[in-house]
């Protein structure tokens, strides 16, 4: 049936051809006479809002108590109960919807990701990230590129054998960067961070990286000029994202850098820490906007605020169980599967066809890269990453969430519609593999995980995970300065550069954030040796 279209929430757009101000949430009603429509309006959003809100309450319920079993994580809490509730409503409504509202690409990249993105890098645990800082960007940067291009050029060679064509070159190019995109949330919550400290590190570094970079990519691609296209035009794309990365990186630092200084000349916290978190926040939303503005990253740009800003932790809950909660009822939506005129044989075979190169993707790259990182790490005095761990890091990331079904939004669809056959098998194809990945996936990562990595395996390797108890507590990153400048004081600065870089690199690091940053931009002047001493 024919549905009128209510806008509630405002959102920006960075682009002329996007939808307005207020088209970012979209709730969907029956047809009814203008009056009418008119005089019910407010009455149709307040239900639609209530409802949605009351299901989101009903995912954090069903989710708490479910929280010791590690079999299943609040994504696919939602998922299931978006599916439930979706089919309810496709049931009162006679097969008219699925969901009580629609939202386009832009409320998610605009309300829902920052938070999430803030959120990650506010709680990553700098010992770790930055102590293999080398192999998560191998994994979440070169492995996207490689990621992306198998399975552009795999989507570009394969869907033609299963009687799916039409599709763009830009298309594919954006598949590969979509499909890139990875959900890490189950296997870190099997994970224990106690017991496997340097792979949860590599996996949940890898995590955030990854879906920072298929970002910056996806858009460093929709700015190509594909009826120019050449060979060499690659390398502008490459380019693109090497400037957006940088520049991106450069604005969350000193955005983060001028929260703090401002923070503490000013000592927001003397009388009340409202004002401070306050201050926080909207100045880590204050660096996103100002990124998409000026036409960069905002995912990196927030990202990198949160990690130097050091709250956005119940915005992010919130936001992911959203998406996920929408994905479930959006997946019932049967507006997309009658635009998308696909027979059976050839949806099976999108499906089929994108899982295989996902996985193929996500090896071709986790294998030789962490191969790669083990040969560097030979000389460094740090443990190498085993074969077991290289199959969880694979893993890991075939889920696919949030970030593929925005980036797949944003591709195909317009205010969150598409009237083009083509594109709506494509987001229908994004929402099968999402649910696909997370409950499958999700589902028999517990299991995987315990054959891989034994409890009592875990406990025995303890220390050959991450070197000595005491090495743990003197070497990584954040506790190198004791350690780190001792070895500086007995053996060349050159020498111990190229033995041990991440170590040394910190050391001088230490040095500078203790004399300069610390007492500019506030924090505790960490002396760690004279502490060490007196715990002795």
């Amino acid at each position: 049936s024919p549905v009128e279209v209510i806008s509630l929430s405002p959102c920006l757009s960075s682009s002329s051809v996007r939808p307005s101000a207020m088209e970012a949430l979209q709730l969907e009603e029956p047809s009814s006479p203008p009056a009418a429509a008119a005089n019910n309006a407010g009455h149709a959003q307040v239900v639609s809002i209530s409802i949605f809100v009351a299901v989101l309450c009903l995912c954090i319920v069903v989710g708490h108590l479910l929280e010791e079993n590690r079999w299943v994580n609040q994504s696919i809490t939602a998922m299931v109960v978006g599916c439930v509730v979706g089919t309810i409503i496709l049931l009162l409504s006679k097969g008219a919807n699925s969901h009580v509202l629609r939202f386009d690409e832009q409320l998610f990249f605009i309300y829902l990701l920052p938070p999430i993105i803030f959120n990650a890098g506010f709680q990553v645990k700098k010992k770790q990230f930055f102590q293999n800082l080398l192999t998560i960007m191998l994994f979440g940067v070169v492995g996207v590129f490689i990621s992306s291009a198998i399975i552009s050029a795999g989507s570009w060679w394969l869907f033609p054998k299963v009687g799916f064509v039409g599709l763009e070159f830009q298309d594919y190019l954006a598949l590969g960067t979509i499909f890139s995109s990875t959900d890490t949330v189950c296997t870190l919550q099997v994970l224990h961070q106690d017991e496997t400290p340097r792979l949860y590190s590599l996996v949940f570094g890898e995590g955030v990286v990854n879906d920072a970079t298929s970002v910056v990519l996806f858009n460093a691609i929709q700015k190509l000029d594909v009826s120019k296209f050449e060979g060499w035009r690659i390398l502008h794309v490459f380019g693109d994202f090497l400037y957006l990365f940088f520049t991106s990186t450069i604005l969350g630092v000193a955005t983060g850098l001028l929260t703090a200084y401002v923070i503490k000349a000013l000592y927001f916290g003397r009388h009340s820490t409202d004002r401070e978190i306050a201050l926080m926040v909207l100045m880590a939303y204050l660096s996103y906007t100002l990124a998409e503005l000026l036409r960069l990253s905002g995912i990196l740009t927030v990202f990198f605020c949160g990690i130097v800003m050091h709250s956005f932790a119940t915005m992010s809950f919130i936001a992911e169980t959203f998406i996920f909660l929408y994905v479930g009822m959006d997946a019932l939506d049967i507006e997309k599967w009658k635009v998308s005129k696909t027979s059976f044989r050839t949806s099976f075979g999108i499906y089929s066809i994108i899982l295989f190169l996902v996985s193929l993707g996500r090896a071709a790259f986790v294998f030789p890269l962490s191969i790669l990182s083990n040969y560097m790490s030979s000389n460094a005095d740090r443990s190498t990453i085993t074969f077991n761990h290289q199959v969880v890091i694979w893993w890991a990331g075939l889920m696919r969430g949030a970030v593929s079904i925005a980036l797949a939004f944003k591709q195909f669809t317009h205010s969150g519609v598409t009237w083009n056959p083509l594109h709506a098998a494509m987001i229908t194809s994004t929402l099968v593999v999402v649910l696909f990945s997370t409950l499958l996936f999700g589902l028999l990562t517990k299991p995987l995980i315990s054959i891989l990595l034994p409890h009592h395996a875990l406990e025995n390797n303890l220390s050959s995970d991450t070197g000595s108890p005491k090495d743990d507590i003197v070497v990584p990153l954040l506790s190198v300065e004791g350690s780190a400048t001792g070895i500086l004081e007995s053996k060349g600065s050159f020498s111990l550069l190229l033995e041990r870089p991440a170590h040394t690199i910190h050391a001088y690091w230490r040095r500078f954030d203790d004399k300069y940053m610390r007492p500019v931009f506030g924090g505790p002047l960490r002396a760690l040796s004279s502490r060490r001493g007196e715990i002795r």
